[in-house]
């Protein structure tokens, strides 16, 4: 976990914090201060922090948090909600993905994702006892099927991770039998921070904005517009007033050669084998930079290579398979997934929402266990989920190159969709990072072989930026249609199973 506090802001970091805490102030909570004053106003409406990566965003979101936490306000999580009285003040930190949400948990921020603040878990009231005691707001109940040893390893969990279900788990308890069903939320909240906000499509947008009377986006605007916006983003539209700016602080990144590479992206000038000559040259200079003439099926397994190009990425994942001696009809334990949605009809939708509340929303990353106890139902570990493993109906399809139609290694009747994850598309990549990214650049020369433009910007450089900033430490610039093949076996040994949630105990999703 990052201390934020140890960081000196910048000139822009600072002024922007100014500005954003003067519509907070506004609202009537006061952050230098940390207080809550009067309100001159019901609500700041949407305001924007713009910048690109490197510019400290994620600090600036960090400070924030700090001091609405420090005044008082209740943070609203995924997590089980106590009865508030009328006059708290609230703040909820959304991503829109789960890996999204977890960089930001990493760095001490609470983050959760879009949908379980749109949707909120109705509990059973026997175990909503509990959860009240739990969070200091009652007396300790009795409950007939817990015994006492069991109450108590609820509170030694809840001591130590603050997670109601977690801490119902630990006493033995499944999901299911204290989460009774969903419900879209119909109390407000006061203020929101959304993180990657450029991921946001307008209907997103519009429900947040039904929800906070204040909400701050932050977002970066070189990166990629959600299909089907024509190259906008949601903060576009508002009024540059409402919009601050920050700036690249080399002091803080340390000269790192991945972002050195992404802001040489914005040159006018820069063709892309000038680009190919700069990668070149930062992988002499620092290992953080590897130019590649081979993908490594390897990192394949936990990070999926990124392309442009549909047909590179099906390619791509039929080689890992390969390489990893892969059966046709099923899967190997540890194999990458990505969902693809939830094939529900309209009468499942407590099952859908629940689904997705446990983090198998459309593009969440996933990793394959091994198939369920029943009939079609896999085991499966949701990245960057808070409690990551379950068991849940599956419909895995595989791609086949040249054919319309994919393999189906397993199908349930309806559940959860998911592709293969062993190579994604950079538009899906999005609001994800990896510790190690391999970037295949035949797919960004093909792109700027099209000369096709997105909002005025070669569509290669934007493909490139995206893709070379989500890797955390080190960027592999892949030049050649080779494969590396892993030196040992694919398995499941380096995820951590959890304490809160045994596989077994999540059969019925």
């Amino acid at each position: 976990m990052n201390d934020v506090s140890v960081h000196t802001l910048s000139e822009d970091q600072q002024r922007t914090l100014e500005s954003i805490g003067e519509i907070l102030r506004g609202t009537g909570v006061d952050i230098s201060a940390a207080k809550i004053v009067p309100p001159q106003n019901k609500g700041g409406g949407v305001a924007a922090v713009l910048g690109k990566a490197g510019s400290g965003k994620t600090l600036l979101l960090a400070r924030l948090y700090q001091g609405l936490k420090a005044a008082g306000l209740d943070i609203v999580g995924g997590d089980y909600e106590a009865r508030r009285r009328r006059e708290q003040r609230t703040l909820a930190i959304l991503a829109p993905t789960n890996k999204a949400a977890s960089v930001l948990r990493m760095r001490g921020v609470p983050a959760t994702t879009i949908h379980r603040i749109l949707y909120t878990p109705v509990y059973d009231p026997e175990y909503e006892k509990i959860a009240e005691w739990l969070m200091g707001n009652g007396d300790r109940p009795e409950i007939e099927e817990l015994t006492e040893v069991a109450m108590d390893r609820a509170a030694a969990f809840y001591k130590q991770h603050s997670s109601i279900p977690g801490a119902l788990a630990a006493a033995g308890l499944r999901g299911s039998d204290f989460i009774t069903g969903w419900k879209r939320r119909e109390e407000p909240l006061d203020i929101g921070f959304v993180d990657e906000s450029s991921m946001l499509d307008k209907r997103q947008f519009d429900d947040l904005r039904e929800i906070f009377s204040t909400l701050v986006l932050f977002g970066d605007p070189a990166q990629l517009a959600p299909v089907g916006q024509s190259g906008e983003m949601v903060f576009d539209e508002l009024p540059d007033g409402k919009k601050f700016v920050l700036h690249r602080i080399h002091r803080q990144d340390q000269s790192n050669p991945i972002l050195d590479l992404a802001h040489a992206l914005s040159k006018d000038d820069l063709g892309f084998q000038d680009f190919e000559r700069l990668v070149e040259d930062a992988s002499r200079k620092d290992d953080r930079v590897v130019l590649s003439g081979r993908v490594e099926a390897a990192l394949m397994a936990r990070s999926p290579v990124l392309v442009w190009r549909n047909a590179t990425r099906i390619r791509l994942i039929h080689a890992f398979r390969a390489a990893y001696d892969a059966p046709d009809d099923h899967l190997l334990p540890g194999e990458p997934l990505i969902c693809d949605g939830l094939e529900l009809p309209l009468k499942h939708r407590k099952k859908r929402l629940d689904l997705e509340a446990r983090g198998l929303i459309k593009g969440a990353q996933v990793v394959y266990l091994g198939p369920g106890r029943r009939r079609g139902f896999s085991r499966l570990h949701v990245v960057g989920a808070p409690e990551p493993q379950l068991s849940a109906a599956s419909i895995v399809k595989i791609e086949m190159p040249g054919e319309e139609e994919p393999f189906i290694p397993y199908a349930a009747h309806m559940g959860a969709t998911f592709l293969h994850g062993a190579a994604a598309t950079i538009h899906k990549a999005q609001g994800s990072q990896w510790r190690d990214v391999q970037v295949f650049a035949p797919d960004l020369y093909a792109a700027a072989q099209s000369g096709r433009v997105e909002a005025g910007i070669p569509l290669w450089k934007r493909l490139a930026y995206v893709a070379i900033t989500r890797a955390e430490e080190r960027l592999h610039w892949v030049t050649r249609y080779r494969l590396g093949k892993p030196t040992t076996s694919l398995g499941v040994d380096d995820l951590a199973r959890p304490a809160t949630l045994a596989l077994e105990q999540a059969e019925d999703c």
